[in-house]
């Protein structure tokens, strides 16, 4: 009897007991980790901001000042952005411009929109009640010094290294990037730009998979198509094996006579092959290839159907790269959003359905979810995922992951 098909959770987690981060470090210019994982906790050199600081253009007062609405005080100051105003006298206010530091006894700022300038510019009448505290950006409310600003396993995208700048960071200790080969099978594949062969197609894989590696940060050697025999497949593994952390492929991973994924893998390492309940996908190949000089690099093998092959990339390979890296962000975001169409005959299997939010807030189908036909992810901005044996009506609400949870 063949073993039971693993759930997609059950699988995952067969995965991540294997991966390790990667341990090796390197410092980098802060203008050049993006996409990179942080290696340590980042600890802030600074207070940002490094004083109290004013978030509108207006006047800065001493609420006790104001001893009625339209009170008028004399304007004796002015402090610009990048400058130091004196202390506050009674009485008076000082004009002053967003990020400019708040003078000593002042205790609230009130925006120009609810002044009244007067005597060109040498009084102010203040047309509302303010508050303590209003339009003042408290010293070190977005970080202290000497506390984490980002913790070791952050991946590094543009808000985040505007973060490490504002800390006084330059340069940055990050995690070595995940070195990952990949390699495709079939001989009726053909490169973009190639002659089609007799019965042959383009190998949209390669492009597929090879930018999602490198959305996540990787470094992507591309070793293209192999052709359809042992002694080959076997060579590409050990090229694949010398240099780098994962090997992945696409088709092959079946036990048809062209199929040597499994028995190059077998020789050269070892080599699991799971039955996965979901759809697309199904079979999924793990295991590892033997290094000539020492260790060893992990192996993966997708289905060769593209959708298959995306969507087991994004839910296996995905979050295996991710503790490779050292990351602590390894399940993607999900929603409940409505369904806007019926799914009533749902397979036995978990079900990753190719849809697109609509104008509306819910979740249109793409009409064709046949694992062959790519135009669906390209088409559709997530994935529903639809448990086992489990559909749905219109107006249901529905588990939804984006790709840009997915991609990244």
């Amino acid at each position: 009897m063949k073993p039971p098909m693993l759930s997609a959770s059950d699988a995952l987690q067969r995965l991540l007991e294997n991966a390790k981060s990667v341990q090796e470090h390197e410092l980098v210019k802060t203008q050049d980790a993006l996409g990179r994982v942080l290696a340590r906790d980042l600890i802030s050199q600074v207070d940002v901001p490094p004083l109290d600081n004013t978030a509108m253009d207006g006047y800065a007062i001493r609420c006790a000042d104001l001893v009625q609405t339209d009170s008028l005080l004399k304007v004796d100051q002015r402090i610009p952005a990048g400058s130091m105003g004196l202390p506050l006298k009674t009485g008076t206010a000082a004009r002053i411009f967003t990020g400019a530091p708040i003078p000593l006894g002042a205790d609230a700022v009130v925006m120009q929109e609810d002044c009244s300038s007067i005597a060109e510019g040498t009084q102010v009448q203040v047309n509302i009640n303010p508050q303590k505290g209003q339009w003042i950006r408290r010293r070190g409310e977005d970080l202290s010094a000497g506390k984490i600003a980002l913790s070791a396993g952050t991946f590094l995208r543009a808000p985040q290294l505007g973060v490490v700048a504002s800390a006084g960071y330059a340069e940055l200790l990050v995690k070595r990037q995940v070195r990952v080969a990949a390699f495709f099978t079939g001989d009726e594949l053909s490169l973009p730009g190639e002659a089609l062969k007799p019965g042959g197609i383009y190998n949209s894989n390669r492009d597929t998979l090879l930018a999602c590696l490198r959305s996540l940060g990787c470094v992507a050697t591309d070793l293209g198509i192999v052709p359809d025999r042992l002694d080959a497949t076997r060579d590409a593994l050990r090229q694949a094996s010398s240099k780098h952390d994962l090997i992945i492929t696409s088709g092959g991973v079946s036990v048809g006579e062209e199929d040597h994924i499994k028995p190059a893998v077998s020789a050269e390492g070892r080599l699991d092959l799971w039955q996965i309940a979901i759809k697309p996908g199904k079979p999924l190949a793990f295991g590892a290839v033997r290094r000539e000089e020492n260790g060893e690099a992990w192996f993966m093998g997708l289905p060769g159907n593209p959708v298959s092959s995306f969507v087991t990339f994004l839910l296996f390979v995905r979050p295996f790269i991710l503790r490779l890296q050292g990351r602590h962000d390894i399940s993607p975001h999900s929603f409940q959003v409505r369904a806007d169409f019926d799914w009533p005959k749902p397979d036995r299997r978990n079900e990753f359905l190719r849809v697109k939010v609509n104008p509306s807030g819910g979740l249109d189908l793409f009409p064709n979810q046949s694992s062959g036909v790519l135009t669906s992810a390209a088409w559709g901005d997530g994935l529903l995922n639809c448990p086992a044996g489990q559909g749905f009506k219109q107006g249901d609400l529905v588990s939804y992951i984006p790709f840009t949870s997915l991609l990244s």
